[in-house]
Order: C-alpha cells, then structure tokens, then sequence
C-alpha cells in the first residue's frame, strides 16, 4: 500500500486487468481520480460521457467511468461508501482565491496533478473534471444550489477499480477544506492483480 500525504498527489501506470484500490484510511477525505489513456493521453477521463451513459449522478458498484473517445476506462467493481462526485473540478489555487477569499492561496489538487503527471507530458489545461472519490455534494432548490458536505467514508473504507485499458492515474489527497470537513489526512491505495 502506497500513502499520499495530505494535500498532495501521485501519479502511476496501472495495466488492463489490473485493479486499484483506493482507501481513506481516516475518513472524511476526498480523493481527486483522473485517467488517461497510456499510449495516447488525449484521451482521459470523461465527467460528461459517464454520466450520461449512466444515467445518474452518483456513480457506484457496476458503474463504468469512460474516456471523452467513449470507451471504458474503469469498472468500479466494489464501494464502501457509495456516494462521490463526477461534477465538480479539482481544487486550485483559483478555487481557494474565488471561494474562499484567500489572497496569496497555495496549490490545491490542480497544482497536485499537474506535478504528478508532468512525467507524462500531460499539461495543466489537459486535466479533465475529477472522479472526487468520497466526496459528498448535495443539489437543492429550484436553481440546483450546490452544496459542498462532510464525506460519509469512514476510516477504512474503500472504492476498488478494475482497468479496462493501460492507463496513466493521477490521485490526490484533497486539499480542499471544504470537501474534508476542514481537515486534512492522507489516502492509500494499491495496485492489485486481483481482488
């Protein structure tokens, strides 16, 4: 098992077949999930695409998640928590200046994966709308207000991924105070040949 610290990032391959287990070892902490096609990164990780394949928001067990060339990328194949969000972008120091009015603001998980997939080629303007794992956002009233709660995960508790294709994954663990109930913890995962 891999940590990522608080309010940072990683990146890594993960081969076709192989699964991804992703553990919020504190409870309460988001994870930011990106993916991109290994052999041709112009292809990743699409919100619009899932979701409308889906047919709902909030994506669980038996859910794919597709890329923006509409092939599967993902299958999440168990979940202990059930309840993350597809919407909303990675947090960046923009987000920390426009929502919380921070005037010299620090990196956020934008900054995080723009380190972690540099690697790759992959530029700041190529990070696609997150799979915020854990992540819990509810939609009221006639406007569809938006409103940012505390994560139901519970220390120890897990969403598994099963590759559909080689794939590059940036991962945070979120530094949005916000979307981790103002705390800050880190989050594992393992890349795993079976389940």
């Amino acid at each position: 098992m891999i940590r990522i610290p608080p309010r940072s990032g990683a990146g890594f391959t993960l081969p076709a077949g192989q699964y991804l287990k992703l553990t919020d070892p504190e409870g309460e902490q988001v994870s930011d999930l990106v993916a991109y096609a290994a052999d041709d990164t112009e292809e990743f990780l699409s919100s619009g695409r899932s979701l409308d394949y889906a047919g709902h928001m909030f994506l669980t067990t038996g859910d794919k998640l597709y890329s923006n060339r509409s092939r599967v990328m993902l299958d999440i194949v168990a979940d202990d928590v059930g309840r993350h969000d597809f919407t909303l972008t990675p947090c960046s120091k923009d987000t920390f200046r426009i929502i919380y009015g921070e005037e010299n603001p620090s990196g956020g998980c934008q900054e995080n994966l723009e380190q972690a997939l540099a690697h790759w080629g992959i530029t700041p303007d190529r990070i696609p709308t997150a799979f915020n794992c854990f992540m819990h956002v509810a939609v009221s009233g006639d406007a569809g207000e938006i409103k940012v709660l505390p994560p139901l995960s519970k220390p120890g508790d897990s969403i598994i991924f099963r590759a559909r294709m080689n794939l590059i994954i940036g991962l945070t663990s979120c530094s949005a105070g916000q979307s981790n109930n103002f705390t800050y913890k880190p989050i594992d995962y393992e890349v795993l040949p079976q389940i």
